[in-house]
């Protein structure tokens, strides 16, 4: 029994805590809403701490096959429970001067992050799809928290109505592979794809769906509508939370679909991989360029580096599915530094969201306009930032996989996206302040904040630890 549940101990933990603040929350009255909040950073930091301390080399499996728990998963799951502890760091302050410091605020970022570490652990494609609804269920609620905005409901709307088809893209898309192979196990479905007995017309007309699915929930042109009115829409720090953490669970999500359980039709995914990353590579560039609002301008950079992130899975090798694993990661650092500015610079009746906002932030304070400066030049690809090497990895993949034009394409596109980005530096440095008032944050959140930008810097001149880390994750996994 032990043996069975040590794989989803991590999950029980996160689900215990959930339900446990759920119940307390009911007994606190509003000064003590603070007990809550702790006590869900409590839950995600201590199931971070749990996933590390049982961490092992060889993989384990539980619930029938159904489950996983590998060095891939470990690091997924620790990449974000870390991410969404700080998001909560960072929208602390937002929650509590905007009416949202509530209960059922944490208790969905909690329910919404078990979702992605359900996904990233899914060995079966019930238990990927388990997870990407609960996962998917939470954010409609989160979007919609603040009642009163009329654009958060018409962004939940929008979500929930879009989320919905493509869960249902999903759920058609797995039926129809277990048509094919007559099996939802991801192991089973690899071996009938790569032994040859399945039905390969209907397995494709299933991967097609499904992987209609995987790209919205990337954000990948032309699936991509959701994601600009969402990101304005709704609260800075559900924002946070959508662009963030659950890209980690999504690229668990591709990776076991397609290079797992689909590992024998990959000449059939890499050419829709293609069409998908080309154009949101092309679509999210220019389109941002256009934007004079700074939350739709990285919505389009997000649809822009899944782009990105999604050339590594074309070389279907370790150098490129390495490559894509080191971009999620990077971006996703990357992308929590981005609204960890914004949610700094608001205030009480005032939301940072103009690109005007962010005028001669340099004279109001050095030291957050250079926090932001490495998060552009990241996100543009300068060195010495991250950013840089995450691009070179997968462009790097791309021309190894004999795509040298796509390479050439992606390439070009930077360009594109280095004029948006550089814009905001030159409002920031160059730019007379609209704004002089002085930048209040807690302590906690200033601290984290300026940790988690200079590790754009330091990641950027050391990147071998953690591309390594990668490259050891995906070697011990089952998929190389």
């Amino acid at each position: 029994m032990l043996a069975t549940l040590a794989p989803v101990m991590p999950e029980i933990v996160l689900l215990s805590a959930a339900c446990a603040i759920l119940v307390i929350d009911l007994f606190l009255d509003e000064p003590r809403r603070k007990v809550s909040y702790w006590l869900a950073q409590a839950a995600l930091l201590g199931t971070a701490w749990y996933v590390l301390a049982t961490a092992h080399a060889a993989p384990a499996k539980g619930f029938g096959n159904m489950v996983v728990d590998d060095m891939l998963s470990d690091l997924l799951k620790l990449a974000a429970l870390l991410c969404v502890s700080a998001g909560l760091f960072y929208g602390r302050q937002y929650f509590a001067l905007r009416g949202l410091f509530r209960g059922e605020t944490f208790v969905l970022t909690l329910f919404a992050t078990l979702g992605m570490m359900v996904m990233i652990s899914a060995n079966s494609f019930l238990v990927l799809y388990l997870g990407l609804e609960l996962m998917s269920l939470s954010l409609y609620a989160l979007v919609a928290l603040h009642r009163t905005q009329a654009a958060a409901a018409e962004a939940a709307m929008k979500y929930f109505v879009l989320g919905a088809m493509a869960s249902g893209l999903f759920l058609y898309g797995t039926s129809m592979i277990y048509g094919a192979t007559g099996s939802f196990d991801i192991d089973a479905v690899m071996r009938a794809t790569l032994d040859g007995p399945a039905n390969r017309i209907l397995l494709v007309f299933g991967l097609v769906f499904v992987l209609s699915g995987i790209a919205f929930k990337l954000g990948a042109v032309p699936y991509h509508m959701w994601v600009p009115d969402v990101y304005h829409g709704a609260p800075t720090p559900v924002t946070l939370l959508i662009g963030t953490a659950p890209k980690l669970a999504a690229f668990a999500l591709t990776l076991r679909v397609l290079a797992g359980a689909l590992a024998g039709i990959e000449f059939d995914w890499q050419g829709m991989l293609i069409v998908l990353s080309l154009l949101s590579m092309i679509v999210g560039n220019v389109v941002a360029i256009a934007q004079s609002n700074v939350k739709r301008m990285l919505a389009y950079s997000t649809i822009a580096n899944m782009g990105y992130m999604l050339m590594g899975f074309l070389a279907a090798d370790l150098n490129g599915l390495s490559a894509a694993l080191f971009y999620a990661i990077t971006y996703v650092l990357t992308s929590l530094a981005s609204f960890g500015v914004i949610l700094l610079l608001s205030r009480e009746g005032f939301e940072c969201d103009a690109l005007d906002d962010l005028r001669g932030l340099n004279q109001r304070s050095p030291w957050w306009a250079f926090i932001m400066l490495l998060v552009m030049f990241s996100l543009a690809g300068i060195p010495p930032t991250v950013g840089f090497y995450a691009k070179f990895a997968v462009i790097e993949a791309a021309v190894n996989a004999q795509f040298v034009w796509l390479a050439v394409v992606a390439v070009l596109a930077s360009l594109v996206g280095a004029f948006y980005y550089l814009r905001v530096v030159k409002l920031m440095y160059f730019d007379e302040p609209v704004d002089r008032s002085a930048i209040e944050a807690r302590g906690d959140a200033r601290a984290i904040l300026s940790l988690n930008g200079l590790a754009l810097l330091a990641l950027g001149i050391l990147p071998q630890p953690l591309m390594g880390l990668c490259v050891v994750a995906l070697t011990q996994s089952k998929f190389l």
